[in-house]
């Protein structure tokens, strides 16, 4: 008889996380074993199954060179575009809904690059307060890394039984 636990997805667990991607296997213990047997061939398909979700629509930010030189061009970031608004909450929400801001978490540096690519002006105080309601709110998560602290959408749970 199979174990129905943590949501009827099976009594064991196993995560993994591989650079900035991460998937989980549920089962019973036996299966989930199993399946460990195959990580291997499993995490190659993972990584190229993700590797689909990385950004596909953005905005590209240019740095020209010296006048004195020959014109040209060098790429120095690409960012999503969002729809302008004067709100921030909703500016930041806009920036972590896109697959740039899906793809990892993402630091409150890197969120304020996007923004001032859209030309949208927000204080880092500003910024960090919203973010932390967000935070409270359940709508973002943060968490603290090597980088300082990360910020990506909650995940919805599916309440549907």
């Amino acid at each position: 008889m199979a174990d129905k636990g943590f949501g009827g997805r099976g009594g064991f667990v196993f995560r993994v996380r591989v650079g900035d991607f991460e998937f989980e296997v549920c089962g019973s213990r036996e299966e989930v074993l199993r399946t460990v047997e195959d990580l291997p061939g499993l995490v190659g398909s993972v990584r190229e199954a993700f590797e689909v979700l990385r950004p596909r629509s953005v905005a590209t930010l240019t740095v020209k060179a010296d006048a004195g030189k020959k014109e040209e061009a060098v790429v120095a970031q690409k960012y999503p575009k969002i729809v302008a608004t004067d709100k921030c909450d909703e500016a930041l929400l806009r920036v972590l809904g896109t697959d740039w801001g899906k793809w990892r978490p993402r630091t409150m540096g890197e969120l304020g690059d996007v923004l001032r690519a859209n030309e949208l002006e927000f204080s880092g105080r500003v910024m960090a307060g919203v973010l932390s309601g967000l935070v409270r709110k359940g709508v973002v998560r943060r968490w603290k890394t090597d980088a300082g602290f990360v910020y990506i959408l909650a995940e919805k749970e599916n309440l549907a039984k």
